[in-house]
């Protein structure tokens, strides 16, 4: 018999944050039902998705369990917070409140400094009300691809709380985050330099399956190569 997954998961290939999720949901062992919301196409200011995310932003999570409220969950760290107190095992999250922290702190430098000032809804405004070329785009996403990693890579090289992984010898939400924004960096193929532990972390993250299952290559809507 087949079982209905619990989750409706709204995404698209590449963006970096719908990559946190599905990598987080492969850990923990937990499937979902995927939608594609075509951001090259504007569907994410669609009415229907609207109603559910008003931002017009992915991903969205839905969780359909019996008893449970049907109100859409956005904001990828909301989400991978969600699933670390929903589904414990493996934990995401270090036992101790200063580990926590760094781990959130590291997730938040991506996640929150970093990513965002790659979305479409930025490029459309560069493009459109700043005047913007590929160039520029590019030479814009080169800037902050670099002072994002670097500066991570600063904190791994000099803290001792480093180890195979962003904290420690086991995957954490610091992991997913530098992964993600890895990956989409090299969709849009860029490459930042002296980053050697940001790419030692992200070689050790994709030896893991619930990693390269998550690659933007392997989904639904990938270009094919």
């Amino acid at each position: 018999m087949t079982t209905t997954p619990r989750f409706e998961l709204f995404s698209y290939w590449r963006t970096s944050a719908t990559y946190r999720v599905r990598v987080a949901l492969n850990l923990k062992g937990v499937s979902a039902e995927e939608h594609n919301i075509n951001l090259d196409t504007g569907e994410q200011r669609s009415a229907d998705f609207l109603k559910i995310n008003p931002m017009g932003a992915i991903p969205a999570l839905i969780d359909r369990a019996p008893g449970q409220s049907s109100t859409p969950l956005t904001q990828s760290m909301a989400i991978l917070e969600f699933l670390e107190e929903t589904y414990p095992v493996p934990a995401l999250l270090p036992a101790d409140a200063h580990g926590r922290a760094r781990v959130r702190g590291l997730a938040n430098m991506l996640a929150g400094d970093t990513h965002p000032l790659f979305t479409p809804r930025v490029r459309k405004y560069l493009s459109t009300q700043a005047g913007f070329d590929d160039a520029a785009w590019r030479a814009w996403q080169i800037h902050w691809f670099t002072t994002g990693l670097q500066a991570v890579e600063q904190r791994l090289s000099s803290e001792t709380e480093t180890g195979r992984f962003c904290h420690g010898d086991t995957p954490t939400i610091a992991d997913i985050c530098l992964a993600s924004i890895i990956a989409v960096m090299r969709v849009f193929k860029i490459e930042v330099a002296a980053i050697p532990n940001v790419l030692r972390v992200m070689a050790a993250c994709e030896q893991i399956e619930a990693f390269a299952k998550a690659a933007p290559a392997r989904q639904v809507g990938a270009p094919q190569s």
